[in-house]
């Protein structure tokens, strides 16, 4: 049986035991990206610029406050996500040369997509059914908005404006209303 890969980012929230484990529970090969290297990684680089950064910015994050509100907010966005935006997927990619034509299906958001799937038990479609049934996408969107104003109010509160320093004035030349070109002869 031919295992499959699983890449991961270099950060300690992907390398530790339990992830290890879960790989070999899975009969996945667990492997890393090179350090240096961030194409390798291209597909969730994409969606972290995609779906957090248009979110949220490029603020640091590190109080429980905001630990908080960015918990809310992916909470919401998933939903978003999952349940109303339509993506596509690659069905091919043919080369011709230095022409590549790529082949998409039709756009459909990831809970349709897993309701058509056979994996997908009944009982969990069923709650998927159910939590969409219960769904408001301009309420969540709404939400959303509150919240990353919360959120960049904590962020921008706990760093205090600094004030710069006053400078003194020095006298020179142009403020003492001298001129500031030397003299030529032709004066």
């Amino acid at each position: 049986m031919c295992r499959r890969r699983h890449n991961s980012d270099n950060g300690s929230e992907f390398i530790n035991h339990h992830l290890l484990a879960w790989c070999e529970e899975r009969r996945l090969t667990f492997t890393r990206s090179r350090p240096g290297n961030c194409n390798d990684g291209a597909h969730v680089e994409q969606k972290n610029w995609a779906v957090v950064r248009t979110l949220v910015g490029y603020h640091h994050y590190d109080t429980a406050a905001e630990l908080a509100k960015l918990n809310e907010i992916w909470v919401l966005q998933s939903q978003m996500t999952n349940y109303f935006l339509a993506q596509q997927k690659l069905i091919s990619k043919v080369r011709d040369g230095a022409k590549i034509t790529k082949k998409y299906d039709v756009p459909t958001t990831p809970h349709r997509r897993s309701e058509r799937h056979k994996a997908v038990s009944t009982a969990d479609k069923t709650i998927m059914k159910d939590t969409f049934a219960g769904l408001n996408p301009a309420a969540i969107q709404r939400q959303i908005q509150a919240l990353t104003a919360e959120l960049l109010t904590l962020t921008t509160s706990k760093t205090s404006a600094t004030c710069k320093p006053k400078i003194t004035a020095t006298v020179t030349r142009a403020s003492a209303h001298e001129a500031t070109k030397p003299a030529t002869r032709a004066s």
